[in-house]
């Protein structure tokens, strides 16, 4: 681990570059092209073969020179955010409108800086190494064309990181269990009929129907769950009628549910559809209810939490690990991964109140991050392959 620490310290300055590089050039999910062609550049010169994964998706792999049934997989995210940069500093984003607010340009730097030194390495390593640089995890729709493409297959371990401005530099956020909230978007449509407002009724108001379920959704959240688990059901979108003295003849409404576990995710799915058909029904309307799976809960599994623990402690001493970072509403694709394979997700702390704005929130349009932890970065996403593939050779 010694070795391996050295060697991803001589990278700092080729890390800092490429995230800024990359921080210039952001891209929306989906058009990830510009990003995927610089990552396979870059796996080009390491000696790593690459294939694509839909259209701006990337897998490299990098065999060990022992062999060995097994497989570790590795995963960054590569998305930007519709957001427009106002963080004044030099490598800012070069594209109007678009710009890297949750430190998806880091991930993918660190998981190149690992890659270089692995790949350096692969003489001391058995089995495979899958480096997965993900795109489209901003709206969750990137993680499983990978693993439809059979990248868990014989996988040992699945492991993957993000930029956290809420905990310190040099810190690591290691939780078992639950860290993050499943992610469902809905999209309701409410047909009603159309009258004069003095008229009701001769009509079906479906602006009323709307109001009336968005309130009785509540009532899942207060009435139907424990309240001491975390739960959002949360309506951020409404669009109805087309003048003050007409009732409405539709409605549509956006929202999202976020649980935090599977089984509270079910259940408040066949719940809001339940509330959307009877309450439409009650009034004399109709109304029809579309998904879109955003992510899973995104869950932890104890036992590769505490071997990454470990792999910290052993490359940058002991306390430096958080074990009770606070749950999160927000969700990551990262949670699919970690339904079809043992694995962690870990929160690299980025925040230093010496460095201007990286202690400001994500999808911010004055985040940023401070780049010192980069090295602690790679050094993990290297560091978890060091201790589970390592062939003893080092």
């Amino acid at each position: 681990m010694r070795e391996l620490r050295k060697q991803i310290e001589a990278e700092k300055a080729y890390l800092i570059a490429l995230r800024r590089e990359f921080h210039r050039h952001p891209e929306l999910s989906l058009q990830e092209y510009w990003t995927a062609s610089r990552i396979e550049e870059e796996l080009d010169r390491f000696g790593i073969e690459h294939t694509r994964i839909g259209d701006t998706g990337v897998l490299g792999v990098l065999r060990g020179e022992e062999p060995y049934d097994s497989a570790l997989v590795l995963r960054a995210d590569i998305d930007a955010l519709p957001i427009q940069e106002t963080n004044p500093i030099a490598y800012a984003s070069q594209i109007s409108g678009v710009m890297h607010a949750c430190g998806h340009d880091a991930h993918t730097a660190c998981l190149l800086g690992a890659a270089k030194v692995l790949a350096r390495n692969k003489f001391a390593f058995r089995g495979e190494i899958r480096f997965i640089f993900q795109h489209a995890e901003e709206i969750g729709q990137g993680a499983k064309p990978f693993i439809e493409a059979g990248v868990l297959e014989g996988a040992e371990r699945v492991f993957g990181l993000h930029t956290a401005p809420d905990l310190p530099s040099g810190v690591v956020g290691v939780k078992p269990g639950g860290n993050n909230a499943s992610v469902d978007h809905f999209r309701l449509v409410v047909h009603g009929k159309s009258s004069h407002v003095s008229t009701p009724h001769l009509g079906v108001d479906a602006l009323y129907i709307a109001c009336q379920t968005v309130v009785a959704f509540q009532s899942l959240v207060t009435r139907c769950t424990s309240p001491v688990e975390p739960l959002i059901i949360g309506v951020g979108k409404m669009n109805a009628g087309t003048t003050y003295n007409a009732l409405a003849e539709t409605a549509v409404l956006e929202g999202t549910i976020r649980a935090a576990s599977h089984e509270t995710r079910e259940k408040m799915r066949n719940a809001v559809a339940r509330i959307v058909y009877h309450t439409a029904s009650d009034y004399g309307g109709t109304a029809e209810i579309v998904w879109r799976d955003y992510a899973s809960p995104l869950l932890n599994d104890p036992q590769v939490c505490l071997e990454v623990s470990d792999v910290v402690n052993q490359l940058w001493g002991e306390g430096r690990v958080v074990t009770d970072r606070a749950f999160s509403l927000a969700g990551d694709d990262f949670a699919e991964y970690l339904r079809n394979a043992p694995g962690a997700y870990a929160y690299l702390g980025t925040g230093n109140p010496e460095i201007p704005n990286t202690q400001n929130p994500a999808h911010n349009g004055n985040f940023d991050i401070d780049e010192n932890t980069l090295v602690l970065g790679a050094s993990l996403y290297a560091g978890v392959v060091w201790k589970k593939l390592s062939s003893g050779n080092v």
